[in-house]
């Protein structure tokens, strides 16, 4: 979805807000700034430090840790592949690795000191409404996937090129959808359980909340952000990469339009609301995420 220049305009502004209140959502904490600060340097540099990030988020409540828990997972079980010679190109995969990192670090980075104009539309949004509270938590979830994928990636891709050799590092690419998708449904298997109160209630389910993220709707954006790096690579002229970053930026803002006004009866969001409320502790949700996910692992392998 192409957000329309009124729809996108409307919904960051709702989210933007002005700066001072941005500065008064996002804690000043010198830890977050030290660990994003400098550009990552290896396939481990990223896995501790986006792990000593998630920690310190939990720590603080601070809801982007709802994201980072299933992509600081992807992480450890790409690194666990790629050392098991699952890849073609195990170092292209390093670097896919460590150049995908960067665009979650230099935004997280920029948003945390408060330099909100050079944070990415889909960025600005996933990590406003996760500071704000605007949101459920399974939004905050999707919203950063969102950003991730359907922004970062296909840009990823073009920095680390996808030649030579373009049909293996293609098969390598679509590996990960498999861990990717192992992951987002131990996330949507948790975030039911925490609502099953509130949805047994209001007689409904996840649906409406987080269907464009199922396992068919990652694989297609994966995809997507393949095919976006192709036509990037293969022009090569500098008004290609200007218009394709635009769609991407566009598309990802537009999907996020869509997770923060899902098809869902307002009353079923504010007994999902209440659910939370009563219900939801972050740090019992990641503890049990990491040990689902070994769980899978252990059972796939």
């Amino acid at each position: 979805m192409l957000a329309d220049r009124g729809t996108l305009r409307a919904l960051l502004s709702s989210l933007r807000g002005s700066p001072s209140d941005f500065a008064l959502a996002v804690e000043d904490d010198p830890d977050l700034l030290e660990l994003t600060e400098e550009p990552f340097t290896s396939v481990g540099d990223v896995r501790d430090r986006l792990g000593r990030l998630e920690a310190r988020l939990v720590d603080g409540g601070d809801r982007r840790s709802v994201f980072l828990t299933v992509y600081t997972e992807m992480t450890r079980q790409t690194i666990r592949a790629i050392k098991a010679g699952t890849f073609h190109d195990a170092e292209w995969m390093r670097r896919y690795l460590i150049h995908f990192a960067e665009y979650y670090r230099r935004a997280f980075h920029a948003f945390q000191r408060g330099a909100f104009e050079a944070v990415p539309d889909p960025w600005l949004v996933a990590f406003g409404a996760a500071v704000r509270g605007d949101t459920l938590v399974v939004q905050d979830a999707f919203l950063g996937i969102n950003a991730h994928i359907l922004y970062d990636l296909a840009l990823t891709l073009t920095d680390i090129g996808i030649d030579p050799d373009r049909t293996e590092k293609y098969t390598d690419h679509r590996r990960i959808d498999d861990i990717l998708e192992r992951l987002v449904g131990v996330q949507r298997e948790l975030l039911a359980e925490r609502y099953a109160p509130g949805l047994s209630a209001i007689g409904t389910g996840m649906r409406g909340l987080d269907e464009r993220w199922s396992g068919t709707g990652l694989r297609h954006a994966r995809e997507k952000a393949w095919r976006i790096a192709v036509v990037r690579t293969d022009a090569r002229f500098g008004t290609i990469e200007t218009g394709t970053e635009w769609v991407l930026r566009r598309s990802a803002a537009g999907s996020a339009h869509l997770l923060l006004r899902p098809n869902v009866h307002p009353s079923a969001m504010e007994t999902l609301r209440d659910v939370e409320a009563d219900r939801f502790d972050l740090g019992s949700y990641v503890r049990t995420f990491h040990e689902r996910a070994a769980e899978g692992t252990a059972g796939n392998g």
